[in-house]
Parts: C-alpha cells; structure tokens; sequence
C-alpha cells in the first residue's frame, strides 16, 4: 500500500496532476497492442505487446520508488543512479511474467514469457543477451536486487488489472518457433519478432509519456494524415500534369520518355500482384524515382498497406528525393504535404546511451508518417540494434512497402543478416520489399561446398515489374563507355584535369571526399576562367549547402542548352563530385569521367550521362585514379571490376556495362567477400532449452558488430551555413536546441545542416575552438569561418577517405 496516495508514473508538471501508474500501464497496453494490429494480423504478438504494456512499469509501484519519482520528478529513464536504486523498476514485470504464465500455460507459457522478459527488462537499457561474460538477462533477473524489486511491487498489492488481467494469452504454437527445437529456416526470424515486440512497447511508453509531458505535441501528432487513396490520387494528378508538359513540349515520343511511360505502365500493372518480394531493375534515366513510388502507392491502396519506406544509400540525396516527393503532394496543401512526407537520416536526435534523456527520447523518431524517406544506414543498423530510439520505429515497417533503391549497394559485408530480414519482413511481418536499381545484384540461392555462399532467395520467391529487362537495356542505350589502355596504371590528377578542360560541359566523379578537393583545385588552376562556371559536390558539404549548389548546376545545364539551341555561345558547365551524384540527382552532361571503381557505381555515374537522350550517344571515360580505393569493400568492388572487364578491347564495341557483365561482376564481388563477416546471423541463432523455457539470443552482441557507421568513429557536426534560400536560420534553430534540449521537430529541420566527420577530426577541430558540444554527443560549429569553407564545405585536412562509403 502506499499510504493513501495513488501510485504515480510521472511527477506532476508545473503544478498540475501527476500521472497515475494504472492509468500509464492501461494506456500503454492498449497502445502497444493497437501498434501490432495496425501492421498485419498476428494474435500471438498482439497477446504479448498488450502484456508487455500492462508490466513494463510494475517495479513503480514500489513504495521506494513511490516516495523517489515524488522527490527527484524524473523518473522515465532508468540508470541515472547506482544499480539498486529505488529507480530501478524495470526487472518486477519481466519476472511477473515468468511466474504468470508459467502457472497458467506450464513449460510453453514459460517459453512466451522469455520473450516478454527481454522487453520489458530493456525497456529503457535496450534489449540484452541471454547469456553473456558481463551483465547477461539471465544473470540480472537472478540477481537478489531484482528479486527484491519484485517482491516489494507485489507486497503494495497492485490492482489485479494489473497483476492478472482478464486477457487472451499467447498461444505457444503460434510463436515463430517450432515447439522443442532450436530449428529456423531464417537465422534471426524470433529475434526480429522480439523486436517487433520492443518496439510496439517502446514507441506506446514513449506516446503516453509524451502525452502526459507534452500535451500540445501529443494533440498535433494526432492530425490526421491524408489515406493511400487520396495520395495516389494526388500522385495520379501530378503524373497527368507531368505527362501533359511533357506532350505540349513535343518531347512525349522520345524514345527515352517511351521508355519511362512503359516502366510507369509496368509498375501500376505489377502493383496489383500479392504482397511479396519484387525487383525494379531499369536503367538509370528510366525514371525509377517516380515509376516506384507509383508501384509503392498503388500496391499500398490495393492491399490495405499502411505505409511507404522509401530507403537510400546516401544521406547526400534525401533531401532531393524528399522534396520531389513533397512537390508530387503539394496541391494537398504544404502543411500536409510536410505530413506525409517524413525525412529521416541524422543520427543527431539518437544520442548514445550515457547522454539519453527523457526529451532526447521523446524526440526520436516512430515513422508515424504515410511516406518515410530514409537511408540504408538508418534503416539496417535499426533493424539489428537494441537501444530504444533505435528500435523505436521498427513496428512501422509491419505492413510497409518498403523500396530499397540502389540495392546493389546492400553492404556486402553484411549481406546474408540483410537479405534475412528483408525476407522476415515479408514472411512474418506483411511488408513488401521492392529492389531498386540499374545494376540488380544476384540474391537468390548461392550454397557452395562447405556452406559457404549466400543463403538467399528461393525459385518463385521474388517477382520482376519488368518482364523484358535485356530490351528495356537496349532501348534506353545512351552512352559509349571508354575504357582506359591499362586498368591498372594510375593516372595523374593534373592529367585528369587537363582532360577535363577540354570540355565545356563535362562532370567528373571521384571515390573520395578528399580526391574531389583535390581535383577540383586542379581543374580550378588549368582553367582560364578559374572558378566561374565550376562546382564542388561532397558530402562535406551539408545538405542545404549540397541541395542549393546542385540546384544551381541544373540551372546552369539548362541555360547552356538553351544558349546553344539558339546558336549563341555557352557558359561552360563542369562538376567535381564524390559518388553523391550517382543515385537519384538527375543531372544531364555530354561528357562524364569516372574513377575506377565498382561496376555498379560506373553505371551509375553512365546514368548522369545524355541522360535525356538529346545525343546519339554520350561519352564516359573511365580512368585509374592515383590511389586505390580505401581498403574494404570500395577496393573489392572496384578489383571485381577490373577482372570483368580484363582482356575488353578498349576500342571495340562490346559495351562494359551490359547486363550479363553486371550479373558476373556480382558474382565475383559476393564470391570474394565474407557475407558476414561479424557473425550477426549466428549470434541471433535460437537455442531453445523447452525445460528451462530458455530461448537465448543475442541481442547486445549482435547490435555492437551491426555497424554500417561505426559511432566510435564518426560524428556529426552541425554548421551554421547561411544563403537567401534558406528556410530556416541555423543560429536560431541551434538556440532553441541549446535553450530547451532536442525535440523532434528540431532535430528533423537540423538535419540539413549536419556533416559527417571523423572522431579523430572531431578532436582536433574542438581543440581549436572550431567546434564545441552544445549539448552531450551534439556538435555544433562555433562562430568561426576557418572551419566550414562557402565552395569545399567542411575542410578537414584531407582525411583517407569518408567515415564510411554510406555516409558521402
């Protein structure tokens, strides 16, 4: 009992009502549960999220904590005081559970309750290993101060609402395992479904939490958004639009605009089949940005799907693809149109653990948006990670459609834990997964002797949109792609440079940030001109920066052609970029050279090249850069390349790029590399022990070594970047970040101003002064110039490649 007073989850605000512990755990229940039917049916999942609701929070009705949460106020995130503390309250539920169902259901209720003591223990520390050298479950859970916690939250003696509702239990068999066995088809298939389970319960704490704290956010979260039929009516309209400018400019019969129309045809055609796996391979050019989102929202509409994942390998063109996206909806109205649309890329609003605070977590995302942009970063490491603003958003892909663009660039490394849980998705989860992409890798089954190779997809498993890919190649043919004389002698920048010059509209793309400072300030020296009509693009440049100079290149194409059209002379027209450029910018140029590298990524880069088939044929130059690609799979491609393409003739007519070289360059890439390297499928392998209910998993191990950008190695900063085409004012938005913490709002709109450097970097840059920590684990650049340059973007002395081939 607790003296007459009514237990609390949270301590009243500004004088007003604390939030009452019973209420708290109905809501999230019921929240939880309504989460897991929102994405596909699943009765099991839902039993356990509606429980996982109602006990997550059982060890507050501890009259030590009782008598804490009244003193101190902030209570909603465990381990700010040494373990043993009256805060702690998370470990009573997890062992309620076990004790509950283990009366009611015997060994199998014991089995269901293991998967609810991994999330509700987690629910603020993030999910844990089983078994483990230091601070595993099984020992915490054993451990006499969680006993006591325990006890202690049932000798209040909680409402029997609580302790023992009159709810539908779990049915075992229906659990994602066979009964008695440590067997899975797919390595991983109960660990995502634990997942699913944490998230749901997650994402309901933080929603009721935030309705309580927030009140205002809470109300304007509920707005509601337009449905998948009036987006696809929208969309409808817009590509009606598009099509009747397209006639009125004369250019509908083009054999490049004939081919778009036919992969949009096919596109609405194939949407009508069954949720599954299907792959949108089309040349870049084909108009895949549009086509897809048409499949996306057309199949969604059709099947009852409740939401598009649009997933992007570069941070560098979120926003981009955000914003055509925003302009398709934008008769809607913009404040809906900025509803619809969710832009999320930055790690900055997910601090790590030891800077978490109660509004740093409400502030991370849950993807409460019809159409989420994002990347594969953001996406990948979600799906393997244990932290609660990391796994937060996981729900959200149960009933999805999910398009993967550039799929060739899935990390190879991580392969075979990827094409997993793409397959879980779609198995257990109801989403469907689109492959995206002009260069399809192979990911079907591959076994080798001695099981190596890739454990992928099945015969009849995944369905093609386009039925005849070797034609569609052939008809959007545009390029003549040139081969260097040796693959293997570098070339010189100044040599690069002096190529370069000769052409008055050219774009020259490079592999490292580094390499395009370089040769930018080459080509800037051979010019006569100097910098006049010559653009820089890296990803050290951030985003409203990239976005605004990219903008200023189409403008600048354009005007050429129309200067020349009209017989007048022409502003020359040269770009230097990373590989930023090479998925989803719609820049058109004559003439492109490319560094050696991946097969996929030359294809890429041929895809900026008479993009619009205003030439008979474009021109890409390939050459060998001065240094290799950095060490890992950059290098492995771009080796995979080379030995495809020994023994062409540089001169001939047999074209590096045709699909049959795609599908061999594959093969070798994937055959060279170790699928998984890190293990991450055997650590999240069942091992099932029916006798002791024990079903172990991995999940701290797993989440540690799933890491696309490793934290400890990368930062990002935010940098006060200013121009008339700015929405926003940096120095405010950083004064409201600084004044009241992060919210989700403002960490969205600072996403635009944010670089990703080295740690190493980091520190030298906050030795300088160049750059402070406004607040834990968020940096931002301070009022000096020397850090951030108006071209080049962030000068960091030419560091050996990015922190990671994700982040450029």
């Amino acid at each position: 009992m607790h003296d007459g007073q009514t237990p609390i989850a949270h301590s009243a605000l500004g004088g007003g009502a604390p939030h009452a512990l019973i209420d708290h755990l109905q809501a999230v229940a019921r929240l939880a549960a309504q989460a897991i039917r929102a994405g596909c049916d699943d009765p099991a999942l839902t039993a356990l999220a509606e429980l996982a609701g109602r006990w997550h929070d059982l060890g507050k009705y501890r009259s030590g904590f009782q008598r804490y949460i009244r003193l101190v106020g902030e209570a909603h995130i465990e381990g700010r005081l040494p373990q043993g503390s009256d805060k702690s309250h998370s470990a009573a539920g997890a062992l309620h559970a076990e004790r509950w169902l283990k009366e009611r259901q015997g060994p199998v209720g014991l089995m269901a309750a293991r998967l609810l003591q991994y999330v509700i223990a987690g629910h603020h520390a993030g999910l844990d290993d089983w078994h483990s050298d230091v601070g595993c479950l099984a020992g915490r859970l054993a451990d006499e101060a969680a006993q006591r916690e325990y006890q202690e939250a049932l000798g209040t003696e909680p409402p029997s609402s609580i302790t023992s509702p009159a709810t539908t239990l779990p049915n075992p068999k229906t659990l994602p395992i066979t009964p008695g066995t440590g067997h899975e088809e797919i390595p991983g298939r109960l660990a995502l479904w634990v997942r699913m389970l944490f998230s749901a319960l997650v994402d309901a704490d933080f929603l009721d939490t935030e309705a309580f704290m927030n009140p205002g956010t809470a109300a304007a979260r509920q707005a509601a958004a337009p449905s998948m039929a009036e987006l696809l009516a929208a969309f409808d309209a817009y590509m009606s639009k598009k099509a009747a400018a397209v006639q009125t400019a004369g250019l509908a019969d083009s054999p490049v605009n004939r081919q778009r129309a036919d992969v949009l045809a096919a596109c609405r055609a194939k949407a009508a089949g069954a949720p599954g796996t299907y792959t949108l391979t089309v040349p870049t050019g084909g108009g895949k940005t549009l086509a897809s989102l048409a499949f996306a929202l057309t199949h969604a509409q059709r099947h009852g799907l409740r939401r598009v994942v649009m997933v992007i390998p570069y941070t560098s063109i979120i926003e981009q693809t955000a914003e055509v996206y925003r302009e398709v909806f934008a008769p809607l109205g913009a404040e809906v149109a900025d509803r619809v649309v969710l832009e999320h890329h930055s790690n900055a609003a997910e601090p790590g653990e030891a800077a978490e605070t109660a509004r740093s977590r409400l502030a991370c995302e849950n993807w409460d948006a019809p159409i989420v942009v994002t990347t594969s970063v953001q996406l990948f490491e979600s799906l393997f990670a244990r932290r609660t603003s990391r796994c937060r958003k996981l729900h959200a892909l149960r009933g999805a459609v999910i398009v993967i663009d550039e799929a060739q660039l899935l990390p190879a490394d991580f392969l075979q834990p990827v094409v997993d849980v793409l397959r879980l998705l779609v198995r257990d989860h109801g989403a469907t997964v689109v492959l995206c992409t002009a260069t399809q890798p192979t990911l079907t089954e591959q076994r080798h002797f001695g099981g190596r190779g890739l454990r992928g997809y099945a015969p009849g498993e995944v369905t093609a949109i386009i039925d005849d890919e070797p034609a569609l190649y052939a008809a959007l043919q545009r390029v003549q792609v040139r081969l260097p004389a040796s693959l293997t002698q570098p070339q010189g920048w100044e040599v690069t440079a002096e190529a370069l010059a000769r052409h008055d509209a050219a774009l020259a793309i490079v592999g490292r940030r580094a390499d395009a400072r370089e040769l930018y300030e080459r080509l800037a020296r051979e010019l006569p001109t100097g910098r006049e009509g010559l653009w820089h693009l890296s990803a050290l440049m951030c985003p409203q920066h990239r976005s605004e100079v990219i903008a200023d290149i189409k403008s600048a194409l354009a005007a050429r052609r129309a200067a020349l059209a009209r017989g007048e002379p022409a502003t020359p027209v040269r770009v230097v970029s990373t590989q930023l450029v090479e998925a989803g910018v719609d820049l058109d140029f004559p003439v492109v050279f490319r560094a050696l590298a991946g097969l996929d990524s030359i294809a890429q880069a041929a895809g900026r090249c008479n993009r619009e088939g205003r030439l008979e044929r474009g021109e890409v130059h390939v050459f060998v850069p001065p240094k290799a690609p950095p060490p890992g799979l950059l290098r492995q491609a771009a080796q995979a390349c080379t030995l495809v393409w020994d023994g062409m003739d540089p001169t001939g007519d047999d074209d590096p790029l045709a699909l049959e070289r795609v599908s061999r360059y594959f093969a070798r890439l994937y055959g060279g590399a170790e699928l998984d390297r890190h293990g991450i499928a055997e650590l999240l392998r069942l091992e099932v022990d029916p006798r002791a209910g024990a079903l172990a998993m991995n999940f701290r191990s797993a989440a540690d070594k799933f890491r696309l950008i490793d934290e400890k190695d990368a930062a990002t900063v935010f940098v006060r970047w200013h121009s008339p085409r700015c929405r926003d004012d940096v120095n405010a938005l950083l004064g409201l970040l600084e004044r009241d913490g992060p919210s989700r709002w403002l960490m969205r709109r600072l996403q635009r101003y944010g670089v990703t450097i080295y740690q190493q970097d980091l520190k030298r840059l906050l030795a300088a002064g160049d750059v402070h920590e406004l607040l834990p684990g968020l940096y931002v650049q301070t009022d000096s110039d020397v850090f951030y340059d108006p071209v080049l973007g962030a000068l960091l002395g030419g560091a050996p490649g990015d922190p990671a081939a994700y982040a450029i």
